[in-house]
């Protein structure tokens, strides 16, 4: 009778054993068991979760395979210092890389760097904060179209005036949206904080020609001071802008400007044309009803000598800015460019002629 107590007894504590191996073996491989996100998953702790919450999240998540394997580790390592905030899992994962993200607080990064070129219209802006935010270029056109948020910024920023609700004007801040890289919290950002980064830096850069003792010439270094306004300078750095490369072409072309208006000529810029009928440079030829039609932007359409465009046609850079503040000195009344970028000035139509002539014989006339 012993013996069979004793064969049983040996046998329960060999079953004992072997479920134990059986359940270590499982619980190592649980741990170390790779799963392979194939999709970024991202969650959310929150202050004040509870370890068994946190551990419920990321199964319903799909982060780990194993709930009561996750608990068992969390127990065994006395891991207690879980922390809130957002997080990140994309590729082969496993519980220890897990609960290591989480127990070291590497939050998910989820700042948004957005590049604004030089150069570009607010069509191209609306498409780069469409494209990089979760905002539509929709919601770009209605907040523009929100008089009372223009007339807030108006009062905001010294350099935007009423000037900026002309009916006749496309995108009111259009010229005012500094281009440069900013970085923001996440894609949840609104296009006013956007806007609002933007005519921070445009205001940081044209403060630096305020105030300025300098001797005038034609604009003049102060861009409060000067005959031109600061909404003037902008639709003109604006126009220099595109036409120019370097500094010294655009000192130039700021005098042709300059030049042109003070001798009642039309500016007759084609980029102010292809403005005016909401085309981009290089996406098509211009039609002569589109040249010859009158619009406030189109400074080869007729009524337009001696006038600007009714404002800004692109958002310049600092050096087109300043390069229209300290204008070139000369009588150039022509410029043209040839299909390397290299540009030809001339002070009559005489020469200016002359100077296509000679570009077309060498082969450097650019061909639409």
């Amino acid at each position: 009778m012993w013996k069979k107590v004793l064969i049983t007894i040996g046998i329960i504590f060999l079953t004992i054993i072997i479920a134990g191996i059986t359940v270590v073996c499982w619980y190592n491989m649980q741990i170390k068991k790779v799963n392979n996100i194939s999709e970024e998953k991202i969650i959310e702790i929150l202050p004040g979760t509870s370890t068994a919450n946190i551990v419920d999240i990321l199964k319903e998540n799909n982060i780990i395979k194993s709930s009561l394997a996750t608990k068992i580790y969390i127990k065994l390592n006395n891991v207690n210092n879980l922390q809130a905030g957002k997080y990140g899992f994309l590729g082969e994962k496993n519980i220890i890389d897990v609960i290591s993200t989480i127990q070291n607080g590497k939050i998910l990064d989820e700042t948004v760097k957005i590049t604004f070129k030089e150069g570009k219209n607010i069509r191209y802006i609306a498409s780069t904060i469409a494209n990089n935010t979760n905002n539509t270029t929709a919601d770009v056109y209605n907040l523009l179209k929100d008089e009372n948020y223009i007339s807030s910024l108006i009062e905001k920023y010294w350099f935007l005036t009423d000037k900026v609700k002309n009916d006749a004007i496309y995108y009111p801040l259009e010229g005012y949206l500094y281009p440069d890289t900013y970085s923001f919290e996440n894609k949840d950002v609104s296009i006013k904080k956007i806007f609002e980064a933007m005519l921070e830096k445009t205001g940081k850069i044209l403060n630096k020609y305020r105030d300025m003792n300098v001797e005038k010439d034609g604009a003049g270094a102060d861009i409060e001071k000067n005959k031109y306004t600061a909404h003037e300078v902008l639709t003109i750095a604006s126009i220099v802008e595109l036409e120019g490369n370097t500094y010294e072409d655009r000192t130039k072309i700021a005098r042709v400007i300059y030049n042109r208006i003070n001798k009642n000529m039309s500016l007759g810029s084609d980029v102010t044309t292809y403005y005016s009928i909401k085309v981009d440079m290089g996406e098509r030829e211009l039609y002569s009803k589109e040249i010859n039609t009158y619009n406030a932007y189109n400074t080869r359409g007729p009524n337009m000598n001696g006038k600007l465009p009714i404002g800004p046609i692109s958002n310049p850079s600092e050096d087109s800015i300043k390069a229209v503040l300290n204008p070139a000195k000369n009588e150039n009344l022509y410029f043209v460019a040839d299909k390397n970028g290299d540009m030809y000035f001339s002070n009559t139509y005489e020469q200016h002629q002359e100077i296509i002539n000679k570009l077309k014989n060498r082969g450097l006339w650019y061909e639409y």
